[in-house]
């Protein structure tokens, strides 16, 4: 099931460290906001979806969007981690999971009969009011960023 906001609702406030220094949700108001969940640095799956964010970092610009990734990890692995690929998007350190529990993705998982506790891949589109306006709640890596640089394309005409 999937907890968190909801598409047409306000987006929950956050403040957080980032590569790019402090940010918190206001900072991004008049803009569209990506905001991205995802386990982990230097994995296979989330080291591709942030090398296709940047791909496209220069569109997202244009239609008016700042993409921003979050894991837990801290931001000394975030910044090592965005030097090693050359990212070129914001990536958020949620070290103690106030944001990604504001957001329902920290969520008990199960590998090999083993349950725990870890990030779900999500994505949410806020719109330059604060509002979310689209949820993407299981994330396949292949053509994601590409599928939200499109429907931001489409409400920005």
């Amino acid at each position: 099931m999937t907890t968190g906001p909801q598409e047409g609702r306000k987006a929950p406030a956050f403040s957080m460290e980032t590569t790019a220094g402090k940010r918190r949700l206001a900072d991004y108001a008049g803009k569209y906001l990506v905001l991205y969940f995802y386990p982990k640095d230097d994995t296979p799956g989330c080291t591709q979806e942030a090398i296709d964010f940047s791909t496209h970092a220069k569109a997202f610009e244009k239609a008016g969007a700042v993409v921003l990734g979050v894991s837990r990890d801290p931001l000394s692995r975030h910044e090592k981690f965005a030097a090693k690929h050359a990212l070129t998007i914001q990536l958020g350190s949620d070290e103690d999971g106030k944001v990604s529990e504001a957001y329902g993705t920290w969520e008990e998982k199960s590998m090999y009969g083993r349950t725990y506790m870890g990030m779900a891949r999500r994505t949410f589109l806020i719109g330059p009011d604060g509002k979310i306006i689209r949820v993407w709640p299981k994330v396949r890596v292949k053509g994601h960023a590409e599928d939200v640089l499109e429907n931001i394309n489409s409400l920005t005409g």
